[in-house]
């Protein structure tokens, strides 16, 4: 836990925070530690809440601190009148983009639950439920409503809702978080590939490309572990719920099998046959790869860390290098919102440079 209590936590806390204007920066300059970019984004703030509500847990110090101000920003600024959270904002925290979206929300919701902010978090589970839930199965995209839809805002609800659940003991959480796995096993896995389809029809039908349909490594490995707290958290809490243990293993196997080199680079988008799209890839595959491994493939985990860690060597201690192309590119900034990944894998394994 070095690495992260020692290193990453405080460079981020002295350097990614914007202690003066309430907020949080979207990147670092790996050679300057400045940020960059004149905008702000409501993902970003939400995930900086979570990973910094685990620093302190930890203990770190300032970290409660950096949990206050993102809760504040959260309610000042990016909550509107209607009880949505808007998306993008300038760098006065003025916002710059009205569309309410659902993967953010499903951040909001993540970071209220793991700050234990109990009203908050239930007035945005009513606002998610009556705005976004789709006349057909699952959630609009976003409002305005558009195409495609993904499975990827699904997921993240998931997890966030798995998150509430368990904080504040409340079984309306965990029952929508079934509805959404059973959205999964219908609609997001597809049986005959053991693929999981990236973008979808209105009618959630995978958008198909000469009969074949992108599918992200590290979005199998991500739905791996969510069904393992899935299945955790209903024997924790004596629910019946699917047996999705079958599901999992065809994601996990179509991952390792056509997604992973022999180095450990999870690649970053394949399509539905197992050729590959893109084999550019960041650094979140691999943090998801290593949860999921350290749930059902405990022999992996060693090949898995030293993959992630490949990411560490190269860049200022706490900070990491974002993308591999055939070998590291020479990226010059750490975006903020990789942290989070990084701490959710860092803590699944508790283990780190």
């Amino acid at each position: 836990m070095d690495w992260l209590c020692g290193a990453a936590f405080p460079l981020w806390l002295e350097h990614g925070v914007d202690w003066q204007a309430g907020a949080f920066h979207e990147e670092l300059d790996l050679a300057t530690l400045a940020p960059r970019v004149a905008f702000r984004r409501l993902r970003v703030a939400a995930r900086q809440v979570y990973s910094f509500n685990q620093a302190a847990r930890l203990g770190v110090p300032r970290a409660a601190d950096a949990v206050a101000l993102g809760l504040a920003f959260l309610r000042r600024h990016a909550r509107q009148d209607d009880g949505g959270y808007v998306t993008l904002f300038d760098l006065s925290n003025t916002p710059t983009d009205l569309t309410r979206d659902l993967y953010d929300h499903a951040f909001v919701l993540l970071a209220l639950a793991h700050a234990g902010e109990r009203q908050a978090a239930s007035d945005l589970f009513d606002y998610i439920e009556a705005s976004f839930t789709h006349d057909q199965e699952g959630f609009h995209e976003a409002l305005p409503n558009c195409l495609p839809r993904r499975q990827n805002p699904h997921m993240h609800l998931l997890e966030a809702l798995l998150a509430a659940g368990e904080r504040f003991s409340d079984t309306r959480y965990l029952d929508l978080a079934d509805e959404i796995v059973r959205l999964f096993a219908s609609r997001f896995f597809q049986r005959e590939s053991n693929g999981l389809a990236e973008f979808y029809d209105s009618a959630l039908q995978p958008v198909r490309h000469e009969g074949r349909f992108i599918v992200e490594p590290g979005h199998h490995h991500e739905w791996v572990w969510l069904l393992c707290e899935h299945r955790r958290l209903a024997r924790q809490y004596g629910r019946a719920v699917r047996d999705t243990q079958s599901e999992a293993a065809g994601l996990m196997e179509f991952a390792e099998r056509f997604g992973v080199r022999s180095d450990g680079i999870v690649a970053g988008e394949l399509w539905s046959d197992g050729e590959m799209r893109q084999s550019a890839t960041r650094v979140w595959p691999h943090t998801e790869r290593l949860k999921a491994v350290a749930r059902v493939a405990p022999e992996k985990v060693g090949a898995a860390l030293t993959a992630m860690f490949g990411f560490f060597d190269g860049a200022p201690r706490g900070l990491w290098r974002e993308r591999w192309d055939g070998g590291f590119v020479a990226g010059n900034a750490a975006p903020a919102s990789t942290l989070y990944h990084i701490t959710c894998a860092i803590l699944e394994v508790r283990h780190d440079p």
